[in-house]
């Protein structure tokens, strides 16, 4: 592998999703965690494995949305400019992914139930809905920063 390949793939926009999805979304699958039934007596080991768990699915749904966005906005790189109608299929992708995945987790799959402290709307819990909408323009955000080096985009020289 040459040094033109390494910084290929450190520059790579899919590559900054998936770590900084992971990084954000492991953090929220914790703090979520006492919304949902049945973890009150599980050892604190066993809660960590079953948010990474989560946390993989959470990348995988960031991985497809983008790829989505990439699609309609016939780029790779939509973040860098950060391209609103991008930002917006990325958004609902992720969203219509998460509430089918929610609904379908609590409902026929009984993989989980929510607790009685977790609010719902139309049954799926507001802590997903909301993890879907606050996070991804975080990631966006950080993704953007990553990929520019930190440097921001202007109009104007600099």
């Amino acid at each position: 592998m040459t040094v033109g390949d390494t910084n290929k793939l450190s520059n790579a926009p899919e590559l900054h999703v998936v770590i900084v999805a992971f990084l954000l979304n492991f953090v929220w699958e914790q703090l979520q965690m006492p919304l949902f039934a049945g973890f009150d007596d599980t050892h604190y080991y066993q809660v960590i494995l079953h948010c990474r768990k989560a946390t993989f699915g959470d990348v995988v749904i960031s991985l497809v949305a983008f790829a989505g966005a990439c699609l309609v906005t016939r780029s790779r790189n939509w973040i860098s400019p950060m391209n609103k109608f991008g930002i917006a299929v990325f958004l609902a992708i992720g969203l219509v992914i998460t509430i089918a995945f929610e609904l379908l987790a609590t409902g026929p799959l009984s993989r989980w139930q929510y607790g009685e402290l977790m609010p719902t709307i139309m049954g799926v819990g507001l802590s997903p809905i909301a993890q879907w909408l606050i996070l991804p323009l975080i990631q966006l955000w950080l993704v953007r920063r990553q990929i520019l080096g930190g440097r921001h985009l202007t109009s104007g020289p600099n």
